[in-house]
């Protein structure tokens, strides 16, 4: 009897996993044994190396704010510090303003998978950053509790360029595989579109 309810429970959970590959800065959304979505990222840079191993999604938050990485901004608002944490001085007047990380999903510490800006490397605290739109669809396909892979070793500096890949070497977020239409950004069950049918 506790192996069928094990079962069970297993059939009614989340059927996605999430693998991050630090070389290929690549994130894969998994449902058994094929990829649903691939995004490009933009993982750890050296001194703040994303983690790996095998973790799961500990809280996911639409509008979350980074309590540690942000910019200084003086009394105008123009950016003093573009890359500050929360212990460096503000000169008077200014302020400490915390990074937005939206559709944030923590799976270890204070590291977890949101929308950000892709350089073409590297170039984050810890977290994975992907495109906005490969963001929502991550989150919105993924629960607390799901499994995160992160496997690889992060590029070193001179295998990439600080201007992003070359042309004929950039990552196309969806690989040219076809995408299940309910991780389009503009998907709502509520609301079915006729093509959908």
């Amino acid at each position: 009897m506790l192996l069928s309810l094990v079962s069970m429970s297993a059939q009614d959970g989340n059927p996605f996993r999430v693998e991050i590959d630090l070389q290929e800065q690549a994130a894969f959304l998994v449902r058994g044994r094929g990829i649903v979505l691939e995004s490009p990222i933009s993982s750890g840079r050296y001194g703040h190396l994303t983690q790996t191993g095998s973790f799961k999604v500990l809280e996911k938050e639409v509008n979350h704010y980074s309590s540690i990485y942000g910019k200084i901004v003086d009394s105008n608002g123009k950016t003093i510090v573009a890359d500050a944490d929360v212990d460096m001085k503000v000169p008077r007047g200014g302020k400490f303003v915390p990074a937005p990380m939206r559709y944030f999903m923590r799976f270890h510490g204070a590291d977890g998978m949101h929308a950000g800006y892709l350089p073409g490397y590297p170039a984050s605290h810890g977290c994975v950053r992907m495109p906005e739109q490969l963001a929502i669809a991550f989150f919105r396909a993924i629960d607390v509790g799901t499994p995160v892979t992160v496997f690889g070793r992060t590029p070193r500096a001179q295998e990439y360029n600080p201007y992003g890949l070359p042309p004929n070497q950039r990552m196309q977020p969806w690989f040219g595989r076809p995408m299940d239409p309910r991780f389009q950004p503009r998907y709502d069950p509520r609301y079915p579109d006729p093509w959908w049918r």
